[in-house]
């Protein structure tokens, strides 16, 4: 069962270290929905493009992790307004999945001692995904003027899990976007095994996009997945790595977050 919480718009009043305080945060709904395979209630926050009101096309979506609105929804949320308002990308729906135990959800397995102290609770990312496919994907499509093309961005160990989803189940999505994916995770097995493990369907095409900061415990691994991929390419996939050595772990999501939806979503 779907409820509609609210329908306004946001002034922000409180800054974090990804949102400005004076932005402006379009008009998008907050809805809840039950989820069996989660067995928990989960806060989804949905903005749609100034046009969709009046529009009778339907509209690519870009499902975001850590999308409440005390995470980033809001200010990615006004970075996508402002880039269709100035033509740079099409227009697209933001649907943001606020956390409630974010380290369980975007986890998978691991052996790694290190690893189970980060995260106590973890090894829920098949679930999760099980959720996005099954149950939060098809409501999406009954509530809202969608088409068949849609993606997935994450930061940090949110980007951890786009990259494990591309890896795991490529159809998923079109459009995999990852700001410094947590790529050590499990010894860095999702960069040892990536390119042989990517089994892309001979009809679709996908794109990637992920960048690296000068993070020690991420930058090689991000360097590394890329090499992966020019020496081993992977058919049907189009990738494009953004390395920033200038950029900090908390500072990469800002700094890189119009280059991502420029070249995933250009006009």
């Amino acid at each position: 069962m779907v409820k509609i919480i609210q329908n306004i718009i946001f002034f922000l009043f409180v800054a974090n270290s990804h949102v400005i305080a004076q932005d402006v945060i379009p008009r998008h709904e907050t809805i809840e929905l039950f989820s069996k395979i989660l067995n928990e209630n989960r806060k989804i926050n949905i903005w749609t493009p100034n046009d969709y009101s009046t529009s009778n096309k339907t509209y690519t979506v870009l499902y975001m992790l850590d999308g409440g609105i005390k995470e980033d929804f809001p200010h990615l949320a006004y970075t996508i307004a402002e880039l269709v308002k100035k033509d740079k990308i099409i227009p697209i729906i933001l649907v943001g999945i606020e956390n409630t135990e974010r380290r369980r959800d975007f986890t998978s397995f691991t052996t790694v001692k290190k690893d189970k102290k980060i995260a106590p609770n973890f090894g829920g990312s098949t679930n999760f995904r099980s959720f996005l496919s099954d149950e939060l994907i098809p409501e999406i499509n009954k509530l809202y003027k969608t088409n068949n093309r849609k993606g997935i961005i994450g930061e940090s160990v949110a980007g951890l899990f786009v990259i494990e989803s591309l890896v795991e189940k490529p159809e998923l999505f079109d459009d995999y976007i990852a700001f410094d994916p947590s790529l050590w995770w499990n010894n860095q097995y999702l960069v040892k095994h990536s390119s042989t493990n990517i089994k892309i369907p001979r009809d679709k095409e996908i794109r990637l996009w992920f960048a690296g900061s000068n993070a020690a415990d991420i930058a090689p691994y991000t360097q590394k997945l890329a090499q992966n991929f020019l020496n081993q390419p992977v058919s049907n996939l189009i990738w494009n790595y953004s390395d920033e050595p200038k950029e900090k772990h908390h500072t990469i999501f800002k700094a890189t977050k119009e280059k991502a939806l420029i070249w995933t979503y250009r006009k």
